[in-house]
């Protein structure tokens, strides 16, 4: 079969467009995309052109954007071209320029395709040109080599089962509708329809590690296994549905497993412990919150550690409590959702909840704000600890009838960011302490209270 009949093939058993569809073609001027829009244009396909001007190269920069822009005017379609400060870029997010060319072209992509009114009526960017509405899908020039090359790079910097699968023909609005061909296929066609294109210098250079895989590693291996091109295709093919049946294990793991309260995620340690395999299923809970597979070890020590033990990465920190292991974000007001289901000490970001419960008789009952003391006997545990939130009441001790805490915060006289601070501690949906300010009145101590709940509060004290 000719490319041009593969194409079509692929881009159909894929699912990757309907006819429908315009598609706007990423065009650096190099071989890969100058083919992708011969191909395009001999399908008929619907496009327009987007252009990248990294000025990472100087004149070659210059000459790459002019040569699209010709390009453009030969197939009569629109073209958008954007020029890019990628080095600043770079600096100021602490990326290599790599890293920075990525974000930002993909970025613009996805301003041009699908967002652009809402971007324009923000004011954010202003096009120069009419947008084409019906733009839904960018196209980019990666081939099977580039797949081969990122499934080995993947696999040596051991991003896991989700990187075997390489390159995707499809994510979300991105599609790679050229997986399918070998790079010496697409310059056997560019020869044979006497395509020109522009080279890229930086290509050359093994200083980038994908050149080095392309130019040292891969024809190495090749040597040795002269089908391992068409072997690791295969390959990718395979993981993709291995990764799919992964993946689908580990979302029943996860609804088993995972309570969300509110912005902290609660997961049963004796729940945990008997889930197997018990390392591959902690990393897929923790990753997420950006913890990294050297910290599954810890992660798996905090199982049988006291209470209070932490491990930490640079959003999250999961705390042993109880039996309960609770991630939780970093930034403490955002935290703080606590099942209690016994007397005890129960550890917070902020400091410590202590639970016990005393005899009525000779019981010496405490003033301060900070410990309630409840009828032990109108009370039934689980307790959730938790912030408030708007529509919460409760009946203040010595009233009979419920408020909403919102007007009892205004009654208090309490600021904005007093009311940002304040928990309460609830059970079956009933407040029955509005932490450090009043308890509920149902279950105030009385005559006929013959055991005292008391909860106290011990705040970590800010060191300066």
């Amino acid at each position: 079969m000719s490319l041009i009949s593969n194409f079509k093939s692929f881009i159909s058993t894929q699912n990757l467009f309907s006819p429908k569809d315009k598609l706007l073609l990423a065009v650096s001027g190099g071989m890969d995309s100058v083919v992708l829009c011969e191909l395009c244009n001999l399908a008929s396909f619907d496009f327009a052109i987007a252009h990248c001007n990294f000025q990472l190269r100087g004149e070659e920069s210059e000459r790459d954007e002019k040569f699209v822009r010709e390009l453009a005017a030969k197939y009569n379609k629109e073209i958008f071209v954007k020029r890019f400060e990628t080095e600043k870029y770079a600096v100021d997010n602490k990326v290599s320029v790599q890293v920075a060319a990525r974000e930002l072209r993909y970025e613009w992509f996805g301003e041009i395709v699908g967002r652009w009114s809402m971007l324009d009526d923000r004011q954010k960017i202003k096009p120069t040109i009419n947008h084409p509405s019906s733009l839904n899908l960018i196209a980019t020039a990666h081939h099977l080599d580039d797949n081969i090359e990122t499934l080995l790079m993947n696999f040596f910097k051991g991003t896991g089962i989700a990187g075997l699968h390489g390159i995707l023909p499809k994510q979300g609005k991105i599609i790679r509708p050229l997986l399918f061909a070998t790079k010496e296929e697409l310059k056997q066609f560019a020869t044979e329809n006497n395509l020109q294109w522009v080279e890229d210098s930086s290509n050359e250079s093994d200083k980038y590690s994908r050149n080095y895989f392309r130019h040292q590693v891969i024809p190495l291996v090749k040597k040795i296994y002269p089908s391992a091109i068409k072997n690791l295709s295969s390959n990718i093919d395979r993981f993709r549905d291995i990764e799919m049946l992964y993946q689908q294990s580990i979302i029943q793991h996860k609804k088993k497993l995972l309570e969300k309260r509110g912005n902290e995620i609660h997961i049963p340690v004796l729940k945990l412990k008997k889930s197997e395999p018990l390392k591959t299923i902690i990393y897929e809970i923790i990753k997420d919150h950006n913890f990294t597979s050297h910290q599954i070890d810890e992660a798996i020590n905090l199982l049988d550690s006291e209470s209070g033990k932490y491990i930490q990465s640079s959003s999250h920190r999961i705390i042993k409590n109880r039996n309960w292991l609770i991630i939780s974000p970093n930034n403490l007001k955002e935290a703080q959702n606590i099942i209690i289901d016994e007397v005890g000490n129960w550890q917070l970001a902020v400091g410590k909840l202590l639970l016990d419960i005393h005899p009525a008789t000779n019981h010496k009952l405490q003033t301060t704000n900070k410990i309630a003391q409840l009828d032990a006997d109108k009370i039934k545990f689980p307790l959730l600890f938790r912030k408030w939130k708007q529509g919460d009441y409760f009946y203040p001790l010595g009233m009979k009838k419920k408020k909403k805490l919102g007007r009892f915060f205004i009654d208090n006289k309490l600021s904005k960011t007093d009311k940002e601070n304040i928990s309460v501690i609830e059970m079956n949906k009933k407040i029955i302490w509005v932490v450090g300010m009043r308890i509920d009145d149902r279950f105030k101590i009385t005559d006929q209270t013959k055991n005292i709940l008391v909860i106290s509060l011990e705040v970590i004290q800010k060191q300066d």
